[in-house]
């Protein structure tokens, strides 16, 4: 009769283990992967307080943000225009007074960038 309870016990035991597991397991899984698709730039269009868009110098010393061109999975697609660069991703490429210096790095970036002709923004 003793031995019964005791084996009763020791598999509720294990159950209550097991999904205590599998709660934790499960809470885990979620926060992993949407970590994973999170961009890096904000949804105000900012990285590290740096807004993506305007007059931008190409620099190769001291930049505000350093950028590598990929051409798959960007944080930012950049469309470089003329006049007017007021909306997230439109660059206008200048000598001087730039609202943005950045250098082109070919590994740990601060941001991933992808040219485009239409649709600049977050991707």
């Amino acid at each position: 009769m003793a031995r019964d309870i005791q084996i009763r016990y020791n598999q509720r035991m294990r159950f209550r283990l097991l999904m205590v597991l599998a709660l934790l397991a499960g809470s885990l899984v979620p926060r992993m992967t949407a970590h994973a698709g999170r961009s890096k730039v904000a949804p105000n269009c900012r990285l590290k307080g740096h807004k993506l868009y305007g007059k931008v110098k190409v620099v190769t010393a001291l930049p505000d943000l350093k950028v590598q061109i990929v051409s798959a999975l960007p944080d930012l697609n950049v469309q470089v225009v003329e006049n007017f660069p007021n909306k997230c991703g439109q660059w206008k490429m200048v000598d001087t007074l730039p609202d943005l210096k950045i250098q082109f790095v070919d590994a740990l970036p601060d941001l991933k960038i992808t040219y485009v002709t239409n649709f600049p923004g977050l991707r």
